[in-house]
């Protein structure tokens, strides 16, 4: 972080590839690596053609809503009636914590950012989202074929 006094400046500028990395490289805490305090953020870097690297669930748990946008690669969103395409310069998409959620990526896997936080109330850290913090055990409803005793449930038409 840098804090120039004499012309009040607050920032931190740090490239993507050196954010702490979680999940075998999967995740990137890049709230935490930048020093965001007021909403969750993450990097997703994702294989090519997973279907099980970012598992469906909700929020439920938690109350967050979340926030997508592809900045490489190509995925799909894939929500309980459609399955939203996620392409670098094209759709936002913000999902309520009650939507399950699962993410299909393409031939040349997929870097997201998701952005989340709790309608109405003040964000506050999750303990595994901190650096250094433990990794995230996962939402209790998540469900992969890497999740053994879960079964995927959605079934939207999506291009992956």
């Amino acid at each position: 972080m840098s804090i120039d006094t004499a012309t009040a400046c607050d920032y931190t500028a740090l490239a993507i590839d050196d954010f702490e990395a979680t999940h075998g490289g999967v995740f990137k805490r890049a709230r935490a690596s930048l020093g965001v305090t007021a909403f969750g953020m993450n990097i997703l870097d994702l294989p090519p053609s997973s279907d099980t690297m970012y598992p469906e669930h909700t929020h439920r748990f938690d109350e967050q809503e979340e926030v997508y946008l592809a900045l490489d690669g190509s995925a799909d969103l894939v929500l309980p009636d459609r399955a939203v395409p996620l392409d670098p310069g094209g759709m936002l998409v913000r999902v309520s914590p009650d939507t399950r959620r699962g993410i299909r990526t393409g031939p040349d896997g997929a870097r997201l950012l998701v952005v989340s936080g709790r309608p109405g109330v003040s964000y506050v850290p999750a303990p595994n989202s901190e650096l250094g913090g433990p990794e995230a055990p996962g939402s209790p409803d998540a469900a992969s074929s890497l999740i053994p005793g879960t079964t995927q449930t959605l079934t939207a038409r999506h291009r992956y």
